[in-house]
């Protein structure tokens, strides 16, 4: 049975090939979403090239009868570009909004065709709640495909890769391979917003964000120099995983005690006081990722909200022997420092439901006992390299500055 399909604006933006992607179904353009879309495309960003898609698309479709009645798309149904009189009640915010006109056609059209199931597709979770509370079906746009490509046999699961068109090079995407379905399946998009603020900065970076934000893959190690973003990343989307999507119960973050240089001797204090020295590079990414403006510091704000919250916990892993810890997202950064024995007793605590991620470089190692070939962590990716359930990603350029770059390759 064909449906309507009625996109909203930031689905094309997104993917301006959605207007493919629906199969015999028919598809709905408010003229309000090309109004919008008109409006980027002057910007020389992702967001700019997609509106000059998105038009070219259209006025290609256009050649092939009027949009206004329905052009065919070749997968069988039509596309269509609508208006409407018809206004959203005044009780649900300003019917000027070009949300609110945007509804107003979806609303337009399931009652126009009673016959034709309608469908509204948005990425915006605001627009989808009052899609809802006017009667609309609702539902989140989810592109890409999983494909088969000659030579993935030989890829390792959760391998990423770099898709080209070979009619024109420059057309590429971005895969991982799914051991489960035996198919390459697109990346894991975080919103326009980002995790925490946070949008990948280069390829590396979109990678290892789709293993931090996948809840299948349950051991995710990440090798990089320093710079290359591999801390930050992953607080940012155990603080996403814990704190929007409520996926984990807390977002538990733990490094091992070595000095670089000459140790200052003991410490004063608790636990928590002895450790807040060696966690600080942890502290300063979560402040990082809560924006504080100086103002906010000169109040008190500050990462121990977080703490306070029991959202973040700070855990030795002196004293992590004999636990289970279940539904927690843990971070255990530096772990090049761990031998192959303590990373064994780490992982090992892992309970049900629970994500851990290793994070290090293993040319920057202070623990004497091990080099950059027997550490903890390069042997757990060597031993995991197979499973299903596991992923490792080795970044290599640097995001931090162009000093810190300069400096880990030439010294």
């Amino acid at each position: 049975m064909k449906k309507n399909f009625v996109l909203d604006t930031n689905v094309l933006l997104h993917d301006p090939r959605s207007l493919f992607s629906f199969d015999d179904n028919n598809v709905v353009i408010p003229i309000y979403v090309i109004e919008e879309i008109d409006k980027f495309k002057r910007d020389q960003s992702e967001l700019g090239r997609n509106s000059r898609v998105v038009a070219r698309y259209l006025d290609a479709l256009r050649s092939e009868g009027s949009l206004s009645e329905g052009v065919p798309l070749p997968g069988g149904g039509l596309l269509r570009v609508v208006f409407t009189h018809r206004e959203i009640p005044s009780s649900l915010g300003d019917t000027n909004l070009m949300d609110n006109r945007i509804l107003a056609v979806a609303l337009d059209i399931k009652e126009r065709e009673p016959e034709v199931p309608t469908t509204f597709i948005t990425k915006d979770t605001s627009l989808r709640i009052r899609a809802d509370a006017v009667g609309l079906v609702d539902q989140m746009y989810k592109h890409g495909a999983e494909v088969s490509v000659p030579g993935m046999e030989g890829l390792a699961p959760n391998e990423f890769v770099l898709l080209k068109d070979a009619q024109n090079p420059s057309h590429t995407a971005m895969a991982r391979m799914s051991a489960a379905k035996g198919k390459l399946v697109p990346l894991l998009r975080p919103s326009k917003e980002g995790v925490w603020g946070i949008r990948a900065r280069n390829m590396e970076q979109s990678y290892t964000l789709d293993l931090l934000l996948n809840d299948e893959v349950k051991l995710v190690t990440i090798v990089g120099k320093a710079g290359t973003g591999k801390t930050l990343l992953a607080i940012a989307a155990g603080l996403h995983k814990t704190t929007e999507e409520g996926h984990y119960q807390k977002l538990l973050v733990s490094r091992p005690i070595f000095p670089l240089g000459r140790d200052i001797g003991y410490l004063p204090g608790d636990v928590e006081q002895k450790l807040n020295p060696w966690m600080q590079p942890i502290f300063d990414n979560v402040e990082f990722l809560m924006n504080l403006s100086r103002a906010d510091k000169k109040a008190g704000r500050g990462y121990h909200e977080l703490l306070d919250l029991g959202i973040v916990e700070i855990e030795p892993l002196t004293y992590i022997r004999g636990r289970s810890i279940p539904n927690q997202f843990i971070i255990v950064d530096e772990a090049q420092n761990l031998t192959p024995h303590e990373v064994k007793t780490i992982i090992t605590r892992v309970g049900d439901g629970t994500k851990i991620v290793l994070t290090g470089d293993p040319f920057q190692i202070d623990n004497p006992y091990v080099d950059s070939t027997s550490n903890g962590l390069v042997h757990v990716v060597n031993r995991f390299k197979q499973e299903r359930i596991a992923g490792h990603i080795t970044m290599t350029k640097g995001e931090r500055s162009a000093l810190a770059e300069l400096a880990a390759n030439l010294l």
